[in-house]
């Protein structure tokens, strides 16, 4: 034992406290026998894995066995370290007398407070008690070395008294009676000593408490009930001091000790009561609390003979104060109040406020997550412990199933009923099924009906892309079959290029089919609008918010004989009630056993029985018992509440007429099914209609740029051929006039301009042409006739574009000299669609700008003439 003493904030206050000293023990080697065992029971090799976790038990008792020399928080670190480990072994080495247990270790540890008993044992559980012991003893020793003159130090005081109170907890809890089974156990380890080691220590922390009390200037009724709560704690350790085997072990000065404290501190909570009596002129009580608190010092003081000076001063101290206000007490009643004093024996106990109580060492000693020996489990443990595992499986198993058919059972009786739809219809709550409920939204979160006609303006604006795009396609081809037949016609048979309309046949077709296509499309578009002008009374509804605004109501009925409608509803709601709590119960029974099952760990007690399994088992599958109980007087409750709810829901159903509402709801349902169903109709066909005309439109470019390419290398060649012309005309040498027919490159050599990005084709028929296509230009057959001068200047007007889609009539024309391609001035083909469209579509190389519609569609495109919906009719 030792005493400290510190500086009071209070004069009056004591502040003596107690410390442990640690349990002392004797060398063991746990190395060589644990090692042993592993090699036998598992094998070498599993021991050579375990090497170092053999080496760290060895070392740390080989620490704790040294004196306690370090200082208090580093053998407290190492006492919890210790612990741990011994929860490990605990759990995986069997230490018992048993032959076939480890039976070669024993224990001796000797008594902290008479040290010449001592206790020794082949039970790993008297070394665990011990080493708990000595942890209370450390975290005391720590409390007490902290200056509780400052906040912080009474703060740190208190939480580590309060840990040494939950050490001795722990201790008397888990380990005390396990450490007493393997023989005789010292008496510090027992379960009354460490029983009254707690109380000492929480009488010690709630002190603490006490003296911030003071400190803080608090009212003295809060100081006298945190100051009775202190004289408890030490009359309960004072009990257990003053019976056996405690009363024959400790010495005097222990008894002393705490008998005058918790005379000090009953005797402080009666003057500080006193105090608030006095500020309510409440003499009277005032009086008789201040000679109980007298009387308590007067009878404590027979015992005061061995007390440290330090209480005898606070005593007298005490007593002093006590007696100056009695006697003020007593002139002022005697003067003024003239109250009848009441006897001690028909006051009350004063109020008491308990502000600490053990800290749980659960979580402090926890070894769940500690690595040493983890892979090491008995066979034998295994095996029987998936025995006990099975049954335990069954049992939650079995009643797993009850619950869920009685969720089940309870879920379809209701349906049946209608419940509790038609209640909430009543209520004015009416839900939609839940599968109407969600195609709903998605119809509502995808625009709904309401939505349709911008999209329809999309299909339009697209439609209108795609035809300009045609437009502008077929005027290049035209223009260039214009001044083809021009310098035909001004050459004569000198002009040895093939024809335009030889070479164009195939791009004319292409563009003739997606005239066709288009103009089909159109016809589709109109179906479209023509179905959303004749559904969109029926789509209406979709665009209620919210839509069970559009659903009937449950009303009382207009006339009613006995006015009892209230009260059917009223019986209805309650059974309804009381059948989801039934319901909510369930659910709370399986989560616990499913809890149970998950901290049912039997096996350090398999580890350490010595009777049969069988009869373990049954002990433990044994707390299911009450769980199962609950489960079936639950689906008992159950089954009387749906009996009683149907006849309440018959009653119910005639009085509000129900199956007329539900004739209705179930029209309403049906009318909301078929509107969703037509939405989804159009919805679809739009989006067909929009891949369309995406995938025309990408193939309606490719072509374009074909038609580019083919004028920009049919300009070359004729440039070409006009200068050779030219210089047949200017007299040039016979050699040169008979080569001059064969300088024309074809298309693709040194003449034809690169091309950087390339189109794919999109539409088959140009993949697969039916026939070979002729090139674009072949070797002149015929010599040129000299005599004609240099073509007229480019000037001649131009040819508006053809009305239909075909093969384009040649027209006479000057040849233009090379020039980007520009657009009709009569065409805005670089109009938008519609706001919001964003750079240009086209490739970069066109004169012209034309908007990209914004539509998202996964590629590849299927070819514009193979659309699911736009199909030849």
């Amino acid at each position: 034992m030792a005493m400290a003493a510190a500086a009071s904030s209070h004069p009056v206050t004591p502040n003596l406290m107690l410390a442990l000293t640690e349990k002392k023990t004797t060398s063991i080697d746990l190395y060589r026998p644990l090692r042993d065992y592993i090699a036998f029971h598992y094998s070498e090799r599993e021991a050579q894995n375990l090497e170092d976790d053999l080496q760290t038990v060895k070392q740390l008792r080989s620490d704790l066995e040294k004196s306690a020399a370090d200082p208090p928080p580093a053998r407290r670190d190492l006492l919890i370290k210790y612990l741990k480990t011994l929860s490990l072994m605990e759990t995986r080495f069997p230490i018992s007398p048993d032959k076939d247990h480890i039976n070669t270790i024993q224990f001796t540890w000797y008594d902290a407070f008479k040290h010449k008993n001592k206790s020794s044992q082949v039970n790993l559980y008297l070394e665990k008690a011990a080493v708990v012991f000595n942890l209370g003893a450390v975290y005391s020793q720590i409390g007490l070395g902290f200056d509780r003159s400052t906040v912080e130090g009474r703060r740190q005081a208190v939480h580590n008294f309060a840990s040494a109170a939950g050490a001795f907890a722990f201790l008397r809890d888990n380990v005390a009676v396990k450490a007493a089974a393997g023989g005789t156990a010292t008496v510090d380890v027992s379960v009354e000593c460490v029983g009254m080691l707690e109380r000492l220590m929480l009488a010690q922390a709630q002190e603490c408490v006490f003296e911030s009390t003071i400190a803080k200037g608090s009212t003295p009724g809060v100081c006298a009930k945190i100051s009775k709560q202190v004289g408890i704690y030490y009359e309960e350790a004072l009990a257990a001091l003053n019976v056996g085997p405690l009363n024959q072990h400790f010495d005097r000065t222990w008894i002393t000790h705490v008998q005058l404290k918790a005379a000090l501190f009953n005797a402080e909570a009666c003057y500080r009561y006193s105090l608030e009596l006095h500020e309510k002129e409440e003499i009277a009580e005032e009086i008789a609390r201040l000679k109980i608190g007298i009387s308590t010092i007067t009878e404590a003081k027979k015992s005061f003979k061995g007390a440290p000076a330090q209480l005898l001063d606070a005593a007298s101290k005490l007593e002093a104060n006590l007696n100056r206000n009695l006697e003020r007490a007593l002139k002022e009643n005697d003067r003024v109040y003239l109250q009848r004093i009441p006897p001690a024996s028909s006051l009350t106990a004063l109020p008491a406020f308990p502000m600490v109580k053990p800290m749980p060492m659960n979580e402090v000693l926890d070894a769940s997550k500690e690595k040493m020996f983890a892979g090491l489990i008995p066979d034998s443990s295994t095996k029987v412990l998936s025995r006990y595992t099975e049954m335990v499986d069954e049992i939650i198993r079995t009643q797993a199933e009850k619950l869920q058919q009685g969720s089940e059972l309870a879920r379809v009786r209701l349906k049946e009923m209608d419940l509790p739809d038609s209640i909430l219809a009543f209520d004015g709550n009416i839900t939609l099924p839940d599968d109407i409920k969600e195609d709903v939204e998605a119809v509502q979160i995808s625009g709904g009906p309401a939505g349709l006609e911008a999209e329809l303006q999309q299909l339009r604006d697209l439609r209108r892309v795609n035809h300009e795009l045609l437009v502008q396609t077929e005027e290049i081809l035209q223009k260039e079959s214009q001044e083809d037949a021009q310098f035909r016609s001004q050459f004569g048979t000198r002009w040895t290029r093939p024809n335009s309309s030889t070479l164009t046949k195939n791009l004319l077709d292409r563009l003739n089919r997606f005239a066709a296509n288009l103009k089909q499309a159109a016809g589709s578009d109109a179906k479209i609008e023509r179905s959303v002008r004749e559904y969109s009374a029926l789509m209406a509804i979709l665009d209620r918010r919210p839509i069970e605004a559009a659903l009937p109501s449950l009303a009382k009925p207009i006339m009613s004989l006995d006015a009892n409608e209230d009260a059917v509803v009223g019986a209805l709601k309650q059974s309804l009630r009381q059948l989801e709590t039934l319901g909510t119960q369930r659910a709370g029974l399986e989560d616990m056993l499913k809890e149970m099952k998950r901290k049912d760990d039997i096996l350090p007690k398999l580890m350490t029985s010595t009777g049969s399994y069988e009869d373990l088992f049954k002990k433990e599958v044994a707390k299911y018992d009450h769980i199962c109980e609950e489960i079936s007087q639950n689906m008992e409750a159950q089954e009387h509440l749906l009996m009683q709810i149907q006849a309440e829901n018959d009653q119910f159903s005639s009085v509000f007429n129900l199956e007329d509402f539900k004739a209705s709801r179930e029209k309403v349902f049906k009318q909301i099914q078929a509107a969703i169903a037509k939405y989804r109709e159009i919805k679809e066909n739009i989006n067909e209609g929009m891949k369309f005309y995406v995938t025309l439109q990408d193939a309606i470019t490719n072509v374009k740029q074909q038609c580019s390419d083919f004028v920009m290398t049919r300009s070359i060649q004729c440039r070409e051929m006009m200068e050779s012309v030219q210089r047949q005309l200017s007299g040039f040498s016979f050699q040169d006039r008979n080569s001059s027919n064969n300088n024309y490159p074809p298309v693709g050599q040194s003449h034809q301009i690169p091309r950087t990005t390339s189109h794919p084709t999109t539409d088959p028929a140009m993949a697969q042409p039916s026939h070979p296509q002729a090139p674009y230009y072949q070797q002149p057959q015929q010599q040129s006739i000299p005599g004609y001068g240099p073509p007229p200047p480019y000037g001649s007007s131009q040819q508006p574009p053809p009305s239909s889609y075909h093969a384009p009539t040649p027209a006479s024309g000057p040849y233009p000299p090379h020039q980007p391609q520009q657009p009709q001035t009569g065409h805005e083909y670089g109009q938008p669609a519609y706001p919001g469209w964003r750079g240009p579509y086209y490739n970069s190389q066109q004169s012209g700008s034309f908007p990209r519609p914004p539509y998202t569609v996964p590629g590849p495109y299927h070819p514009p003439n193979q659309s699911g919906y736009y199909k030849p009719q």
